[in-house]
């Protein structure tokens, strides 16, 4: 018996409960038999007749052998991701009365079919996933994911080191370029060179979550409207030991801090936690394709040493600058605040973080001791 003829019998033996997949329909009604997708509508078949019909249509028949009897799992988180990869609904039938609101369009059967010839690309933070099938020439239904760098994605693989471990991903996830050590997984500093080549559905959302932990489960709990989120102020006051006083940080500090850390520029998840319910921050979350529902512990270990300098009382001081000092330092902070004081070359003495102008700022403004000359005004 051929695949295709078992995937068949599979279908004709669900139809005595119904099928309604994927525009699919069938369904056993007394002697006959009821057939209909978007291009056909067929009653009163007979199973012979059935069997002609449906092997003209047969992208629905694999399609729904490929969801049904290998990937499974209706209704779990793994299973909507990868409907997400290639872009069908995101709930197998259609017309559910709680279909998930997807982040696009999905695609029909047919248009899925022609596209997975040549693969379908999805990003999920610094992530390219393709998914494509196996055998291109005679599509069988049977989809098989690569999993890339957006950078890298479409490069020859003989220039990419190649993996079809999914535990692989947690070394590559560990450094950034330059081997320093990535304490954020969600932040955008994920190194390229690297591909995951033929993987199975289950293997590449462990890939995935290897490299962003947790982020697949979170945007199907979103999804469906059950992301449970803990706000700043109630994940400040369960805080024990050291980081009990984070509690402490004022409101407006907590704005600064959000800007600071959770945008998109430092972290790729979309933050849904605000200050606490019903007071939101004015920082805008950002817009990552995955929900951020609790402060990190990378943030709540900042907040304390925010908290520290939050409680020094403010003072005044005198020094003395020239104008375009005072903007040099305005350069030299955002240049530190944005990572690009590397993109500054030492020729480009026109900017105001070139380090021989920071270099020359030090010489002339700061004392032996390498502090700044300032004056605290007296009394105040």
């Amino acid at each position: 018996m051929s695949e295709s003829t078992s995937d068949l019998e599979a279908l004709l033996a669900a139809a005595d409960d119904g099928v309604a997949f994927d525009g699919l329909r069938l369904e056993h009604e007394g002697d006959g038999y009821a057939l209909e997708t978007p291009d056909i509508e067929r009653t009163g078949l007979d199973e012979g007749a059935l069997r002609d019909a449906l092997e003209t249509v047969p992208a629905y028949v694999s399609n729904w052998q490929y969801w049904q009897r290998e990937i499974r799992g209706d209704g779990t988180a793994r299973r909507a991701f990868l409907r997400r990869c290639e872009r069908a609904p995101l709930a197998d039938d259609e017309s559910a009365d709680h279909q998930p609101v997807a982040d696009d369009v999905a695609l029909s059967v047919p248009e899925r079919y022609d596209a997975l010839a040549n693969g379908i690309d999805r990003e999920w933070g610094q992530l390219c996933i393709t998914v494509r099938f196996v055998d291109v020439e005679n599509p069988d239904g049977e989809r098989v994911y690569d999993l890339w760098h957006v950078d890298d994605a479409g490069n020859d693989l003989a220039d990419l080191e190649v993996y079809d471990d999914p535990r692989d991903a947690r070394a590559l996830a560990t450094e950034d370029e330059d081997g320093r050590y990535r304490p954020l997984k969600t932040a955008p500093t994920l190194r390229s060179g690297w591909a995951f080549t033929g993987l199975s559905g289950q293997e590449l959302v462990d890939a995935v979550e290897f490299f962003y932990p947790a982020t697949v489960a979170n945007w199907h709990r979103e999804l469906h409207g059950e992301l449970d989120v803990d706000h700043w102020l109630e994940t400040a006051e369960r805080q024990t030991g050291i980081y009990d006083v984070i509690d402490e940080l004022p409101r407006e500090a907590v704005d600064w801090m959000a800007e600071a850390c959770c945008v998109d520029s430092q972290c790729l998840r979309r933050r849904e936690w605000q200050y606490e319910e019903g007071d939101d921050l004015e920082v805008d979350g950002g817009d990552g394709a995955f929900p951020c529902r609790e402060p990190c512990s990378l943030v709540v270990a900042a907040a304390r040493k925010w908290t520290v300098l939050e409680s020094e009382e403010e003072r005044t001081y005198e020094l003395e600058l020239t104008t375009s000092e005072l903007n040099q330092l305005t350069d030299l902070i955002d240049a530190v605040a944005e990572g690009r004081t590397d993109e500054v070359r030492e020729a480009d003495v026109y900017d105001g973080a070139n380090r021989y102008r920071a270099r020359y700022l030090r010489a002339k403004r700061f004392d032996e001791d390498g502090n700044l000359e300032a004056t605290e005004r007296d009394g105040e």
